[in-house]
Formats: structure tokens, sequence, C-alpha cells
């Protein structure tokens, strides 16, 4: 898998709304109803990351999911990166998630 051009880059990053480029890396970050809800997108994208033999680098804290996408064989984005986002959005929508913006929030914050 090639890494792509800068040129090609922004091109596919603007077919792909929600996803950003930050320190050489596809990111995005998801709000979820809740931690429960989180984690079960976490593993819808795990059994495809899988099957993609792609893997994202991610965290999670309680409604929240940071993704990262890039590969590291070709040290930077390729096309596999924005075929397993294509997937993520999907299953994000599936999962109902929106963007997430702000700090964390959590229902039993003060």
């Amino acid at each position: 898998m090639q890494r792509l051009d800068d040129a090609l880059l922004h091109a596919r990053l603007a077919q792909q709304p929600g996803w950003a480029l930050r320190a050489g890396k596809l990111s995005r970050e998801l709000r979820f109803a809740d931690f429960r809800a989180a984690f079960a997108f976490m593993t819808a994208v795990a059994d495809e990351a899988e099957a993609m033999n792609h893997h994202p680098d991610w965290s999670n804290v309680y409604d929240r999911v940071r993704i990262e996408l890039s590969t590291h064989d070709a040290g930077g984005i390729t096309e596999q990166d924005f075929a397993l986002a294509a997937a993520i959005d999907r299953l994000a929508l599936a999962h109902g998630a929106h963007a997430a913006h702000g700090t964390p929030s959590r229902p039993d914050a003060a």
C-alpha cells in the first residue's frame, strides 16, 4: 500500500466529512449516548478492522471515542485508511454517534 501524496490526501479528505488531518493521521472524535454505546461501537469497529487487517489507534473516555488512522508500513495515510474511515462512519451512524466538541460531558459531572 502506497502513501497518498499531499494533493490526493487533501482531495480525499474533502470527501470524508468529519475527519481531519492531525499530526499526519486521519483523526475523528465521536460522542455517544453513554459508555456502553461507545464500547458497542468500538466492538463493531474492531470486527471491521480485523476483517480489513487494518487497525485504528484510538482511545475511549466515557461517551467519547477518539480515532486516528494511518498506515504504519507506508509511513502515512493510504487508501486503506480512507476505506476504514468510511466503515467507521457507517458504524458510527448505526450506533447513534455525533461529532464531539469541547470537553467530555458526563451525566454525573457537577
